[in-house]
């Protein structure tokens, strides 16, 4: 195993050595996980993020039309403000 050393500063950060970027195929921006195994620390790329998921589902419905959805959104507001008013 090959150990390669590199400094903490004061806020607790650490700069990936380019050796290891270049091993993880990581590119500025990417997102790395600290896995966790009882005493053992392994620096993984994450390869699934909410950016990376964006789009990969279709959603059930496709509100397209914007202003009827605003429209009945006002429509049903008036009508539960008529029925509480009504009962006061």
């Amino acid at each position: 195993m090959k150990e390669i050393v590199t400094s903490l500063t004061q806020r607790g950060q650490v700069t990936v050595p380019a050796e290891v970027r270049r091993l993880l195929g990581l590119k500025p921006r990417d997102k790395v996980a600290f896995a966790v195994d009882n005493e053992e620390v392994r620096l993984v790329p994450v390869t699934f993020t909410l950016e990376s998921a964006f789009g990969s589902v279709t959603p059930r419905n496709r509100p397209e039309d914007f202003k009827a959805l605003s429209r009945v959104a006002r429509e049903e507001r008036v009508r539960l403000k008529t029925r509480r008013h009504r009962t006061q």
